[in-house]
């Protein structure tokens, strides 16, 4: 995908998922999200910031300690002291911005609003779909890089196979599913297990041993 379609995913992808969170009542904000220790209102609020300016990354990376995933989890929670419409409202302004966090490329800001959706609206019982040729992008992407989720080493020994698009990755036993649940799966979120068959499927939860979070112990998108 090419920069342009990718920031028409990201369009596309914040506008449906600000049409979600519109329906939303207080007690789903409150509601634990897949991320460890955040709610749907931290996850929202995570979002918000990929327009962040190089100062405000810079301080808050100066107030972790230069701890990169305590950078992202302090901002965060901070954030999302903003009252519910003003998180909805800075969520939807971001459509047709081709605003981005310093050092990024538009891919990660569409990597995240595609996991921190599924993030969202999976604890809530809400069907959010993911689309298909992008999650083949996003998925390349991070099978492709060591950091942050190390996908190559943690599933290591196991082919992952998409039943709904032409991707495959890894070399081992046969994992297979759909391209949504395995784009979950390399970026260490283990929700999407139960979506996944073939004959690696059995012993994939091992490589999980922290059942919550998008990755164990990070909370990063």
């Amino acid at each position: 995908m090419d920069d342009d379609a990718i920031w028409r995913v990201i369009d596309d992808e914040r506008s449906r998922l600000a049409d979600l969170l519109d329906e939303l009542g207080d007690a789903e904000w409150r509601t634990p999200s897949l991320c460890t220790a955040w709610t749907v209102r931290d996850v929202v609020a995570h979002l918000t910031l990929a327009h962040a300016s190089p100062l405000t990354a810079a301080v808050g990376l100066i107030r972790a300690g230069g701890n990169f995933d305590r950078t992202i989890r302090d901002t965060a929670i901070r954030q999302a002291r903003l009252p519910v419409p003003e998180l909805r409202r800075r969520l939807r302004a971001m459509v047709g911005s081709r605003r981005i966090v310093p050092f990024l490329v538009p891919i990660n800001p569409m990597i995240d609003v595609l996991c921190h959706a599924q993030d969202i609206a999976r604890p809530l019982g809400r069907t959010h779909p993911m689309p298909v040729a992008p999650a083949v992008a996003a998925a390349d992407r991070i099978w492709g890089q060591s950091f942050p989720f190390r996908s190559q080493r943690r599933l290591a020994g196991f082919e992952l196979v998409a039943t709904d698009a032409p991707w495959r990755a890894g070399s081992g036993v046969r994992v297979e599913g759909p391209m949504s649940a395995l784009l979950l799966l390399v970026t260490g979120r283990p929700a999407a297990l139960a979506e996944l068959s073939g004959p690696g499927a059995a012993t994939l939860p091992a490589r999980f041993p922290h059942v919550t979070g998008t990755a164990p112990t990070k909370e990063r998108s």
